[in-house]
């Protein structure tokens, strides 16, 4: 019953809609957007509100509530406002990009410098200019300062496909024909239409920080800064992660595999197989490349003798390591490897979190001055008895683990801080060889809509904490922030200096983890601020057609989490 009828008059229902961010309700007439509602609570905004959690799910400003509701509005600092600020300008970059070059289209690739970086493909098929890239810079900043607004359009899934092709939009027909779904949503900017799997800013207006400049042969799109949303993130030179990123695209391209849309196809087509084949040779390959890289280093006239291994959480050290350890015996070398985690200090001496937690993630979580002490050692010549941390009662164990370096050995070193220069500032550079780990995803869901690459490494870290027992989906949901901020802070700044890359993503991983994911996450309750994560990740693994994982090798990176 949408109406109550009272002496002949028709009046709306009254809502009922809690403020989080207040801890106030107040009452609304039944279908009253978000946007409407805010200005009547009134609580601190540092930064402009871009978008809300209903009932622990993200919804944009327009979203019209028809329910009794929680709502908590949120600004660019939090994950899910930000998310909704970086999709709304890059309909901004694209529909600028068409409008002042007709028939170009703009590819949005990979996270690099703070920023996003993108390729410009012009219809006449030159060069992108400088000047090329101040057009379009102002011509985002007409549609901005116009404040055009965007609308969802919610059509048949047969529609949405009908638009796109018309369009010239082929990856977004490929991925919408291969999603399953009955109803999509696109959305409309002006005359431009475009397609994106979460919600957008209310109109353009709302983007009042970003930048588009110049960045190797494309464009760099560049974002607020997370901390202070009023001034840009700084743009880090990030070289050898660019040629990582470039590394994996160059081959998908080859492949014919550029989207999701693509590599669902390919799976349609009964070639999930071979793509795992392929995905294992080229990982296998560059492993090999590193092993004979520290070979001829460690023939070389200093000698290498030290490789720190490093990377962010799940991002698969551990079968690294392992799968190194061979390729390096391959090469007739001996390795011993370690962790830094067996030199973590005792449970009741770890630095502490604001919030009373501990904070693992500490470089002063561990006893670093102690670890080089026994490297040096190890590295004079001497025989090293090696700690083992005993994790459930927190403390250091010694359990008659000792190492000593014969004339074909080298020592594997393995945590987030492996190449933090304070772990081994007292032993020369040159007997080290630094590698960095990561999980760069360079297949995009289609041409504007790039997978965030943290989102690997939490469908990996839910599921194996889940299957181990470790964590339910949801401690781990609520964990992630904390993880993402201590490998800011102690992990990233050093990945430029590694001597080689490694990337660890798996072309058909959303595939297989869609599998051991799904039921996971739909452990989390609905009443919890989790549930808006998971149910954004259940939404994005349901692009990906199914793969089982009985053909993953067990020596296989994936197999860490699955």
């Amino acid at each position: 019953m949408l109406f109550l009828h009272c002496n002949n008059h028709i009046e709306s229902i009254m809502l009922q809609i809690y403020c989080r961010n207040t801890k106030t309700t107040k009452s609304f007439p039944e279908g009253t957007t978000l946007q409407e509602m805010l200005p009547e609570f009134v609580f601190e905004q540092p930064y402009e509100i871009v978008s809300a959690r209903v009932n622990n799910v993200s919804q944009g400003l327009k979203f019209r509530v028809y329910n009794n509701r929680d709502v908590e509005f949120v600004d660019v600092r939090d994950a899910a406002g930000a998310r909704v600020y970086f999709r709304s300008l890059c309909f901004v970059l694209g529909k600028a990009a068409r409008d002042v070059f007709p028939g170009s289209k703009i590819y949005m690739e990979n996270p690099i410098s703070n920023g996003y970086y993108c390729n410009l493909h012009k219809a006449d098929e030159s060069q992108v200019t400088d000047d090329d890239i101040e057009q379009i810079r102002q011509r985002m900043q007409e549609i901005i300062n116009k404040d055009i607004p965007f609308h969802r359009h919610e059509v048949q899934t047969e529609e949405a496909v009908r638009i796109f092709r018309e369009r010239g939009f082929d990856d977004k027909v490929k991925l919408i024909e291969s999603s399953g779904q009955v109803y999509m949503d696109y959305y409309t900017l002006g005359d431009t239409a475009d397609y994106y799997y979460g919600r957008l800013l209310p109109s353009a207006g709302y983007i009042k920080v970003w930048g588009l400049e110049r960045y190797y042969e494309g464009l760099l799109l560049r974002l607020p800064d997370r901390h202070n949303p009023n001034q840009l993130a700084p743009c880090i030179p990030q070289p050898k992660t660019f040629e990582m990123f470039n590394e994996n695209l160059k081959w998908n391209i080859i492949m014919g595999l550029n989207n999701v849309g693509d590599v669902n196809k390919a799976c349609l087509d009964g070639h999930a197989s071979e793509l795992i084949r392929v995905s294992e040779a080229l990982q296998e390959k560059k492993i090999v490349q590193i092993a004979e890289e520290i070979d001829r280093r460690f023939q070389g006239e200093n000698g290498v003798r030290l490789v720190l291994i490093t990377g962010p959480s799940s991002s698969g050290k551990t079968t690294f390591c392992k799968r190194l350890s061979v390729q390096l015996m391959a090469c007739g070398l001996r390795p011993l490897s370690f962790s830094t985690d067996d030199y973590f200090v005792n449970r009741e001496d770890t630095p502490k979190l604001p919030n009373g937690s501990y904070d693992f993630d500490n470089f002063e979580a561990v006893k670093h001055e102690e670890l080089q002490h026994d490297l040096l050692r190890l590295l004079n010549g001497e025989t090293v008895d090696i700690p083992e941390f005993n994790f459930v009662t927190g403390r250091q164990e010694y359990n008659g683990k000792k190492l000593h370096l014969d004339s074909n050995t080298v020592v594997l070193l393995e945590g987030i801080h492996a190449l933090n220069p304070m772990l081994s500032n007292h032993i020369p550079e040159t007997l080290k060889f630094k590698i960095f780990i990561n999980t760069l995803t360079s297949t995009s869901l289609d041409d504007h809509n790039i997978i965030p690459t943290y989102d690997n490494r939490l469908l990996r870290r839910i599921v194996r904490d889940y299957n181990k027992g470790a964590f339910t989906a949801r401690q781990t949901i609520d964990q992630w922030p904390n993880v993402i901020e201590a490998e800011e802070k102690w992990i990233y700044p050093y990945q430029e200096n590694a001597d080689m890359m490694f990337n660890s993503s798996y072309l058909l991983e959303f595939a297989v983890m869609r599998n051991h994911a799904e039921v996971i996450l739909a452990t989390v309750p609905k009443n919890c601020r989790a549930y808006a994560e998971a149910r954004r990740l259940q939404k994005f693994i349901h692009y990906f057609t199914p793969v089982p994982d009985k053909e993953i090798p067990q020596t296989s990176m994936i197999r860490e989490f699955i």
